[in-house]
This record gives C-alpha cells, sequence and structure tokens, in this order.
C-alpha cells in the first residue's frame, strides 16, 4: 500500500474500480476511509441512480486517479479488463491517472490466453460473487485491452507476488 500512497497526491478525486484485488488487499478501505483522497465510490453510491445517472457517469469518468485491477495481464504487457457495466472503462482506457494492482497468477504469455482466462476462470467467481451479492450473475459485456500507453507515465502496473483476486 505504501508504493500506492507514493502515486496518489493527497486531496486527489480517486475512483476504485469494483475489484476483489483491492477489497482484499485492503487497498480500497484504505483510500475510502483514510482521509487523504476524495474518495468517489462512497459518493456515488449514496446517490440515486435513477435521478442523478448523469452527475454518477461524470464522476466516475472523469476522477484524478483510477485505481483497480485487470482480468489478466499478458507477458508482452497488454492489460485486459472485462466488465459487466463498463462504469470503469472510460477512466481506465485514458482519462484518469490509472494505477492497476495485479496478482501474480493473473500474468498470462498472450491474449488469447488471457480472453480465455476472463471466461473460464474470472467471470465464474464473479458471478458467484454477484450471485451472492446481487441475486444474479455477473456478464462479460464490456472488454478493453490496453496494448501501450499513448501518454507515458499515465498508467502504473502494481504486480503483486501473492495470489489476490479472480
Amino acid at each position: 500500500m505504501i508504493r500506492v500512497k507514493e502515486l496518489i497526491p493527497a486531496g486527489a478525486v480517486v475512483f476504485t474500480g469494483a475489484s476483489e484485488t483491492l477489497r482484499l488487499s485492503g487497498i480500497e478501505e484504505d483510500i475510502q476511509a483514510s482521509g487523504r483522497y476524495e474518495a468517489i465510490k462512497p459518493r456515488v453510491l449514496s446517490m440515486d441512480r435513477a435521478t442523478q445517472a448523469d452527475d454518477i457517469r461524470r464522476l466516475i469518468a472523469g476522477p484524478d486517479v483510477v485505481v483497480g485491477s485487470v482480468a489478466a495481464l499478458t507477458e508482452t504487457g497488454s492489460l485486459v479488463v472485462a466488465s459487466g457495466s463498463g462504469s470503469q472503462l472510460p477512466a481506465y482506457a485514458g482519462g484518469a491517472r490509472a494505477i492497476w494492482i495485479v496478482g501474480a497468477q493473473k500474468v498470462v504469455p498472450d491474449l488469447t490466453t488471457a480472453l480465455q482466462r476472463v471466461q473460464d476462470h474470472c467471470l465464474l467467481l464473479e458471478s458467484a460473487r454477484t450471485r451472492e451479492a446481487y441475486g444474479r450473475p455477473s456478464a462479460v459485456n464490456r472488454l478493453l485491452v490496453l496494448n501501450a500507453e499513448h501518454q507515458p507515465g499515465r498508467g502504473t502496473v502494481l504486480l503483486l507476488r501473492e495470489v489476490i483476486g479472480f
């Protein structure tokens, strides 16, 4: 967590994507509870989705920093993100400063293996989680593949040596 703190300036508006890696590592809780940042997720969760959908969308799409994870990281450096809602994708794709926390088990040889990992591994575990939390399975409705960064320094991958998350 020390490295994450070094990468996020105090007072930054920070969005944390839905991620078991962030939850299990304590990073999400630290960002939301530390008081060091303006955490978007608690604010968004308190908003009315029916009447404030546009405000929610703008908040999520335009943070100073987005912190999340990925479904897979290829040995050549491509990041593969699978999403049910797509809410984190604008910030991941190029809007905000991005920090991805990646468990060691997510490293795969190539894009074909990464996409197979999404379907055969991640979706099964995420569906079990969403069935328990929301009473319905998850779906891979959107995929984002980041092969390179157009703006040098915008994105940082922190590869953890442990197996964590899906």
